[in-house]
């Protein structure tokens, strides 16, 4: 029940979102009827629903050919529509100052076309001109500015009331257009610039929705853009130094190449495998830790995108823990399919490197199914005199590691909040979101991952390969 009131308040949410894009983007700046309407309105029902089977496709079972078929467009779109309403957001403060700008710049020119034609007008303040002897003149003797100083003494009927401004919703000619409000007239020029009759430009609000949300669209897809190519140009590798008390001299220098959360999927597939491998492999590590979401799908559509793992070089092995997203996929499949590959799965187990141990536990997702994180029978039994090296995916199991004696663990998870501004959000569900942090006598490093989950897109937090060098104090 608690599910399904989510699932209905998160799609009407949606619903809202799309409901103000396409308001902003399209009803505030193409006409009625235009292709440009049409095309907009449809984008707008058609994307969410991409967006959803990308969402979807893989849950239900559908044939991995559709889910790579309904993945590129609807992640995209969801990172696209992030990043609009974003930018439409800080569109909402410049929009009325942009207006302000424009209807002072309007007034100023009226003021000055009365001025030089010697017509009494309007002040750039919005206030009657004063005539020549200083006294108002009464409203029936006002000439339209709009006129050229030979219609003026042509006519001496009272003027017509200014052509209203043109709206995106009912565009007419100028001639049939109702009266506007004074505060909304634009001043037609005089001479060859004036507007011919007939022909309806755009008005003032139509002209700043069209600015505001052009600029809008620009620096939200060129947002999308930059963190796309994030990915695909795959992980930049880091350095860090961590200092172990308890880590004898003959271990000093020893280098773990740390990666987290690869997401091989519909997306991301063996090209990305294999570049990932390569840059592993050019830091020459001691020891490689994969610390979870390692794929998103199962065995059988992913398998052969997962094969370059077998070519992981490590002097002491690679090793592998399960992440929340491996309980989606098959768990059970998985593990034995990295050991297939060559690497040794950490199930709530322990191996003795030499200096410290090396433990590992499965992720907390596995509770579901029975198989979740036991630190007893990991570190239970362990020398507490030796260095211990945890390898969990979440960061929020820290405290288990402090209560079990563990000097530093190695996770992932976060993606370092992958969206910006994700990152206040994986604040709230995780101690740490990036990088190294003291908790007690422990140490906790969390990696921004190597792939991305949903839009192949991260912005503000790059993906990375980390080595992590152990540092001992003795030495």
């Amino acid at each position: 029940m608690v599910f399904v009131l989510v699932a209905l308040v998160v799609l009407a949410l949606l619903a809202s979102v799309h409901r103000y894009v396409w308001r902003r983007f399209v009803g505030d700046t193409t006409a009625p009827g235009s292709t440009l309407r049409k095309v907009g309105t449809v984008a707008a029902f058609v994307l969410p629903l991409l967006s959803l089977g990308a969402m979807t496709s893989g849950r239900i079972g559908a044939p991995f050919w559709l889910q790579q078929v309904l993945a590129w467009p609807g992640f995209l779109w969801l990172a696209c529509l992030m990043y609009l309403t974003l930018a439409l957001l800080v569109g909402e403060v410049v929009r009325p100052l942009l207006t302000r700008v424009l209807a002072r710049r309007d007034g100023a020119a009226a003021a000055r076309t009365t001025a030089g034609t010697g017509t009494p007008g309007t002040a750039a303040d919005g206030t009657l001109a004063a005539t020549g002897s200083g006294t108002r003149p009464r409203t029936e003797e006002l000439v339209p500015a709009a006129r050229s100083s030979a219609s003026t003494s042509a006519d001496p009927a009272p003027a017509t009331a200014p052509a209203a401004e043109t709206e995106p919703e009912s565009v007419r000619d100028t001639e049939k257009a109702a009266p506007a409000a004074p505060a909304e007239t634009e001043p037609a020029e005089s001479g060859p610039a004036a507007t011919a009759p007939g022909i309806a430009h755009p008005s003032r609000r139509l002209f700043v929705s069209r600015v505001v949300g052009g600029a809008a669209a620009a620096a939200g897809l060129a947002t999308v853009g930059y963190g796309t190519a994030n990915v695909l140009r795959g992980p930049s590798v880091k350095r860090i130094t961590v200092p172990l008390a308890k880590l004898p001299r003959a271990a000093n220098g020893f280098r773990i190449a740390v990666v987290s959360d690869i997401h091989i999927g519909p997306i991301l597939g063996r090209a990305h495998t294999r570049r990932i491998v390569d840059t592993i492999n050019s830091t020459s590590p001691d020891l490689v830790a994969v610390v979870g979401d390692l794929v998103d799908g199962s065995v059988a559509d992913l398998g052969s995108a997962a094969e370059p793992l077998a070519g992981l070089r490590a002097r002491h092995g690679s090793f592998f823990v399960t992440g929340n997203h491996e309980y989606f996929s098959g768990a059970e499949q998985w593990v034995n399919h990295v050991r297939e590959l060559g690497l040794i799965p950490l199930e709530n187990a322990r191996v003795e490197m030499g200096g410290f141990d090396l433990a590992g536990v499965n992720d907390i997702a596995g509770e579901t199914e029975g198989q979740g994180p036991d630190f007893v029978r990991a570190l239970g039994d362990r020398d507490r005199g030796r260095a211990a090296v945890l390898l969990a995916h979440q960061p929020v199991v820290i405290h288990d590691a402090v209560e079990h004696g563990v000097d530093l663990q190695l996770s992932g998870h976060t993606h370092g909040g992958q969206l910006w501004p994700g990152n206040y959000l994986a604040e709230l569900a995780n101690p740490t979101v990036a990088g190294l942090e003291q908790y007690g006598d422990t140490q906790l490093f969390v990696s921004r991952g190597a792939g991305a989950w949903g839009p192949p897109v991260r912005v503000g937090a790059p993906a990375d390969i980390t080595v992590v060098e152990l540092a001992s104090r003795q030495a």
